[in-house]
């Protein structure tokens, strides 16, 4: 082949990117593409900037080895089709996705290939496993995961792909310029890029060993931070899987499972494409309320719970909230305020830079109990969970100021403090829960 075009989706690296691998090993000339959707750019400025940056990382890594990377404004089938036949490329590669934007994508990708004689292949490096690599028994895919834990850890999982040595243009192609960054609306959000993803792998595997028992502690530096990095494919699951595999040790081996959840909810998307608006199991998908009051104070983070504020304002502040924060709000709005799932898909979509679709919808559904491997009736106490992992109540006084003068985990029940020292905090009581049993917010 003399000239392929390699389409980066959420693949922005150049370590174990299959697709950039094998156009560079079976084509003279090589195009690398990212194309501008509009309108996924408005979902979420901070998702954007983060890719502004991946974007820029990635095309000062393809210089280096020779290239450039080449970006286009618009729908994405059309400028890839029109790049293709602008460098007379006989190819266009590009990694598999699940979501039924990407599948409807590539859908229409090999449509337009097939129509103008270019050849399409889709190649693995959104997971560890690819979906459908294991498969239950007279099923399309697990609906529970301790049985795709155990496939997933026996199956085969593919060599990693070598970085190229050189990526050489066609003559006369035009670069195209990234646009100007967008503004900045998370101060404490991770800067995007594989070169930044790369260093704090290398980092965090240094500390690896105590996750297990740190990565639920809400106030540690215990998890990974690594999620945003995956999500956007600035570093490479299966190396980052490999990785912590040949460290080995419990803290390694309860972080690798948490990489086999992640694989675990793109597998389910693959067959449940739907997942951010239908219900998995419709069973409990009803009687949900409607309380736009309730709702904007959960967004704002003043529900009058710390904890779940304090989880709320992490996700404003840093596009990213720790994930036992995450478990602890989606059941304040689901389970005691009684509002839809939905709501919270859309708001942490907005807001988070790991945001995706199989994971984020995939855990909503599952703190909601209409999703996979779900207990309709499972509840999270927040007083419990915050004395539990916040138990002298650093995270809360960390994103609540208000309460920074309240000592230890009596900052998790505020209403319950003198009467002379809650006149002097300028914090809400606790919103009304929908149930009758949620004795933690009485006085």
């Amino acid at each position: 082949m003399r000239t392929a075009v390699v389409l980066f989706t959420r693949d922005l690296r150049v370590h174990d990117n299959p697709a950039l691998a094998a156009a560079c090993a079976s084509a003279e000339r090589v195009v690398p593409l990212f194309v501008l959707d509009p309108h996924l750019l408005r979902l979420s400025p901070n998702r954007a900037l983060f890719l502004h940056q991946s974007l820029a990382d990635l095309r000062e890594t393809l210089r280096r080895l020779g290239g450039d990377l080449v970006i286009r404004t618009g729908e994405p089938v059309a400028e890839a089709i029109r790049l293709a036949r602008e460098v007379e490329a006989e190819g266009i590669a590009l990694a598999a996705d699940v979501s039924g934007y990407a599948r409807r994508r590539e859908q229409r990708l090999e449509r337009e290939g097939e129509r103008h004689r270019i050849s399409v292949r889709h190649f693995p490096g959104t997971t560890v496993v690819p979906p459908g690599g294991v498969r239950p028994g007279g099923g399309d895919h697990y609906r529970v995961f301790s049985p795709y834990h155990r496939a997933w850890e026996s199956a085969a999982w593919r060599d990693e792909s070598a970085t190229p040595d050189k990526v050489t243009l066609p003559p006369g192609v035009a670069a195209g310029r990234l646009p100007k960054a967008p503004e900045n609306e998370s101060p404490g959000a991770a800067p995007g890029g594989e070169s930044e993803g790369r260093r704090r792998l290398a980092a965090w595997l240094r500390h690896i060993e105590p996750y297990d028992d740190l990565h639920d502690q809400l106030a540690a530096d215990g998890t990974s931070r690594l999620s945003a990095y995956l999500r956007f494919g600035c570093v490479s699951p299966l190396a980052v899987a490999n990785a912590a595999r040949g460290i080995g040790g419990p803290g390694a081996d309860a972080f690798v499972r948490q990489l086999c959840w992640r694989d675990f909810y793109y597998q389910a998307t693959a067959a449940f494409p739907a997942i951010s608006t239908e219900a998995y199991r419709r069973a409990g998908d009803s009687g949900w309320r409607a309380d736009d009051d309730a709702l904007k104070q959960w967004q704002n983070g003043t529900t009058g719970v710390p904890v779940v504020d304090a989880g709320m304002r992490q996700l404003r502040a840093e596009g990213w909230m720790h994930n036992r924060a995450r478990l602890i709000t989606a059941s304040f709005l689901t389970k005691h305020l009684g509002l839809d799932w939905r709501h919270g898909v859309r708001w942490f979509f907005r807001w988070l830079i790991d945001g995706d679709v199989p994971n984020n919808s995939g855990n909503w559904q599952w703190v909601a109990g209409t999703g996979h491997d779900t207990k309709p009736y499972r509840r999270f106490n927040p007083i419990r969970q915050a004395e539990r992992f916040d138990p002298d109540g650093a995270y809360v006084r960390r994103y609540v100021p208000e309460l920074k003068s309240v000592e230890g985990k009596a900052v998790h029940q505020p209403w319950r403090l003198p009467e002379a020292v809650r006149s002097d905090l300028d914090y809400p009581g606790p919103l009304e829960s929908h149930r009758d049993d949620a004795v933690w917010l009485r006085p």
